[in-house]
């Protein structure tokens, strides 16, 4: 077997958690490279063992959730309640990564929502994280679409381009 062609794929995520009012600092972490600090959009990302999953998009906009997995510990837990009872917004980044290279990488997809819950047990601890835009109230978080944002809006069905 010819061993000479290795094909290589690394994946990351940096991971940001902004709080929705101020006075609180953001928290950058991500989940590749082990007990170091990584630069990334302008702010050091510490490791933090993470887990993401449960991503699901369509053309409806339906109030899809995900969630964070990360592991039940003393750094986990310093921040976890404060975030849960905030509702703070998470930014997720995918990235494909160059190991030997922190500076070189690809951004595959980028994850917005706001944390809505969470899950403790003995080991680890799980956020629910719900997508910032709802569907059917038309709001993207405690916002509404009114003349006062938008300008005049149309109030019959026949609206014509011209």
């Amino acid at each position: 077997m010819d061993t000479s062609f290795r094909s290589e794929i690394a994946l990351g995520h940096m991971l940001t958690f902004k709080p929705r009012t101020d006075g609180a600092s953001p928290l950058y972490f991500q989940n590749f490279w082990m007990n170091e600090n990584v630069s990334y959009n302008g702010n050091s990302h510490g490791f933090l063992p993470f887990g993401f999953s449960g991503v699901t998009v369509n053309r409806s906009g339906d109030n899809q959730s995900t969630q964070l997995g990360l592991p039940n510990n003393s750094l986990s837990r310093s921040w976890s309640s404060t975030i849960v009872e905030g509702a703070w917004v998470v930014l997720v980044d995918m990235l494909m990564l160059n190991p030997d290279n922190k500076a070189d990488y690809r951004l595959l997809s980028s994850y917005a929502g706001q944390v809505s819950g969470a899950i403790w047990s003995d080991s680890d601890l799980r956020l629910e994280v719900s997508s910032v835009l709802d569907a059917v109230g038309g709001d993207v978080p405690r916002r509404r679409i009114t003349e006062d944002v938008f300008g005049p809006l149309p109030t019959t069905a026949q609206v014509r381009l011209g």
